[in-house]
């Protein structure tokens, strides 16, 4: 049967499609969120499992097992090293009215020394008087953080039982991978192209997400290391807080490297020196422009080829859906989009459109597929803005391009 669609019609079925499937998205980010993070943990710890199994002998069972154990280990150092530098950085906090009073004033002489008087900012000699001051000392008192314990007792633990459903979907994808690979490959037809194609897309997402991840934690490791020792040396009072953050947010691209930038700022500027913060702020953004655009590229060539306009958009949008989470899975996912969009005839101009290199012309390599468009093109141009799809046989045959190839099993 033929069936005639406007190019309007077509445009509200596709946005259609991708509202509904955002609204899915949405609706089960406690199924979907896991879900991801565990194809991706899982995406890294497989070369280590094969390699364990390939040449250490191990049973895949254990290979599995023990590289997912290592991983634990990992992250358990992460939540530990944040354990012990969030109730430091509470200890060191004033305390006593006494105490608050003259870290007020301190602050006080500091911004007056930066801001000119016309800004406007009221200075009190009394800091009883000062809104700002009584709201963040009652914030900060013992009764108030008593009372956000429990509060912070039930986040942790609907994280840390979501951290276990994460590992355990982990470990189930590295003991049956291969046999979900070639399933996944089964889904798409016996023809040998298309499956060569499924197979090269399913590559080229692991790739892609493997060498984005591990690199990115090393270089984030390597800035918290650079940049901790500098704000220790120029004695920022919680230098070990902002060089953890910036080994967690590095991962959120361009957001995230501003919001790790302002706290370590405002430190020296409120507490140590204002000329102290302009040297940490010119050398943190020295620091950031030379990893982003020297050692980034070096290390992961053209696996995350990703415009800084799609970066935005995608941190925009997976943060709308799935809150912090999204923003820390927005780069993985979108390389595992151009990847599909590069292996399907008809996508690729949106994986290049993704793409940071300069525009191609679409190259049309098939005689019929130009004289179809030829023709799309000739009908529009007297009027006939309809565009007709092919009409297929119960055997997934068509008109023009004939019956798929099968497979000889």
């Amino acid at each position: 049967m033929n069936l005639n669609l406007t190019t309007a019609t077509r445009i509200g079925l596709n946005l259609s499609a991708v509202l509904g499937i955002a609204a899915l998205l949405k609706l089960g980010a406690s199924l979907f969120v896991p879900l991801v993070l565990a194809v991706l943990l899982a995406s890294i710890l497989y070369p280590a499992a094969r390699f364990l199994h390939d040449f250490v002998r191990v049973p895949w069972f254990f290979s599995c097992v023990l590289v997912l154990i290592a991983a634990v280990a990992v992250f358990l150092v992460v939540v530990a090293a944040f354990a012990i530098a969030i109730p430091q950085t509470l200890e060191g906090l004033p305390m006593g009215d006494a105490a608050w009073q003259e870290q007020y004033r301190k602050i006080q002489n500091n911004l007056q020394a930066v801001l000119p008087s016309w800004v406007g900012i009221p200075y009190y000699e009394d800091p009883n008087q000062s809104y700002i001051y009584r709201h963040v000392r009652d914030y900060f008192s013992n009764s108030k953080m008593s009372e956000n314990l429990p509060a912070i007792a039930l986040s942790t633990g609907a994280r840390g039982w979501q951290a276990i459903l994460i590992m355990f979907i982990t470990l189930f994808l590295l003991l049956e991978g291969q046999m979900l690979a070639d399933k996944v490959r089964a889904i798409f037809g016996p023809s040998r192209e298309t499956q060569n194609r499924v197979s090269t897309a399913i590559a080229e997402m692991a790739s892609a997400i493997r060498t984005y991840l591990i690199w990115r934690t090393i270089v984030n490791l390597g800035l918290a290391v650079v940049l901790g020792a500098v704000y220790n040396a120029a004695g920022l009072k919680y230098w070990y807080l902002w060089a953890l953050l910036v080994a967690v947010l590095s991962y959120v691209p361009y957001l995230g490297t501003i919001a790790a930038g302002i706290p370590p700022f405002l430190d020296a500027l409120l507490f140590v020196d204002p000329v102290m913060a302009v040297g940490i702020g010119l050398f943190y953004v020295g620091v950031v422009t030379f990893e982003g655009y020297i050692i980034v590229p070096w290390v992961m060539g053209r696996s995350m080829d990703l415009n800084a306009t799609t970066v935005l958009l995608a941190c925009l949008f997976w943060e709308e859906l799935w809150g912090m989470s999204g923003l820390f899975l927005a780069m993985p996912i979108m390389a595992a989009l151009k990847a599909v969009c590069m292996q399907v005839d008809g996508w690729q101009g949106w994986g290049e459109l993704m793409g940071s290199g300069p525009a191609k012309p679409l190259a049309l390599l098939e005689t019929d597929t130009r004289t179809r468009l030829d023709s799309i093109a000739e009908a529009a141009a007297n009027g006939d803005a309809t565009v007709v799809m092919d009409h297929r046989d119960p055997k997934g045959g068509s008109p023009s391009l004939g019956e798929p190839k099968s497979d000889p099993f």
